[in-house]
């Protein structure tokens, strides 16, 4: 992992094992200078440890410390490597990422670049960093402690709040709010238009969309995905939720909190989606659905009715080569003619 200018790049195991909390077994003077996978890792690399079937990987390893569960230290140990013992070590190994940026990464300088335009009206907290050739528009309103990258638009009234982070050209529209500690990657469009237009005469007339865009704490959008604003009421993002890079969620669709999506996953409008529901990448979900909470989509289903129960819903068929394929799809559009078969010929036989 790369430092910032002038951070320290070495870091001692018994200093980590303090900040995350964690147990050390092993020699708490030895210094890091990377986190890193199990394989390839350097003598001065700290990895860890999450799955039992990627055991093997111990094997062999010159980590030299390892953030394992409590059934693996004595491996580690044996190795001549120390061990942070912790009962989840895939949490344990996330603090650290966290804790590791703080410390080598350079944060950005509150204050304004001289290439900022700042409209009259707005209002920017002192802390706040704002970097080059952003565009901030009258009403809007930048919290203390937010970073807004190079190139990004912030538009009339918008709200980015306490600790937000807009990552360089991503825009947060008119009126929208980015909750507290929220992040925006590149490329990212929070509160373009809706897809609403009136069919007239072979026509299409265009539905202006009157609503926002409204995101809780703690969310994170990845690259390039697009937030559309509601066409009278708000499309609401509820605190905790983790989008992908190149999702589109449409106008007036309510996403619970807490919720995770893979990239490329599609939410037509005025869907409702509970809170701690996952789906998978390319998982397509149609307009005005309900999703109960704690529901779990497999990756590339097309959601086409609402669920209501919690649970694991899969819609794939399975990949095969294509002549397989054609096969096995003529078969499944004859289904219904043979369902109708194979009754009346149950009927016959019971008579």
């Amino acid at each position: 992992m790369a430092s910032g200018p002038g951070a320290r790049t070495t870091v001692r195991l018994a200093e980590i094992a303090a900040a995350l909390g964690v147990e050390l077994r092993g020699d708490g003077s030895r210094e890091i200078t990377r986190i890193g996978p199990l394989e390839g890792a350097t003598p001065q690399t700290i990895s860890f440890l999450s799955q039992a079937r990627l055991r093997h990987l111990l094997t062999g390893t010159q980590a030299t410390c390892v953030i394992v569960r409590e059934d693996s230290a004595a491996e580690v140990l044996a190795q001549g490597a120390a061990a942070l013992v912790t009962a989840d070590p895939y949490l344990c190994y996330a603090r650290l990422t966290r804790w590791w940026v703080q410390r080598h990464r350079a944060a950005p300088v509150a204050g304004i670049h001289a290439s900022a335009v700042i409209a009259e009206g707005a209002r920017i907290h002192p802390s706040a960093s704002i970097g080059p050739l952003v565009v901030v528009e009258p009403g809007a309103r930048i919290g203390e402690g937010a970073i807004i990258g190079a190139q990004c638009f912030i538009g009339d009234g918008a709200v980015v709040s306490e600790g937000a982070r807009l990552h360089p050209r991503s825009i947060l529209g008119a009126a929208c709010v980015l909750g507290r500690r929220s992040v925006l990657h590149g490329g990212a469009v929070i509160g373009s238009d809706g897809f609403g237009f009136a069919p007239t005469e072979g026509r299409w007339e265009k539905i202006e969309q009157l609503g926002a865009v409204s995101i809780g704490d703690d969310v994170e959008i990845g690259a390039n995905s697009c937030v559309d604003r509601g066409a009278l009421d708000d499309t609401v993002i509820e605190e905790g939720v983790k989008l992908d890079n190149l999702i589109q969620i449409a106008h007036n669709v309510r996403i619970g909190a807490h919720t995770a999506m893979a990239g490329c996953v599609g939410v037509a409008g005025s869907a409702r989606i509970g809170r701690h529901c996952t789906f998978g990448g390319a998982a397509m979900i149609l307009g005005h659905l309900e999703i109960a909470d704690h529901v779990h989509i497999s990756a590339a289903s097309v959601v086409m009715s609402s669920i209501l129960r919690p649970g694991q819903y899969s819609g794939v068929f399975p990949i095969d080569d294509n002549a397989s394929w054609e096969k096995n799809a003529a078969t499944l559009r004859q289904l219904h003619t043979l369902r109708a078969r194979l009754r009346a010929l149950e009927k016959k036989s019971s008579t």
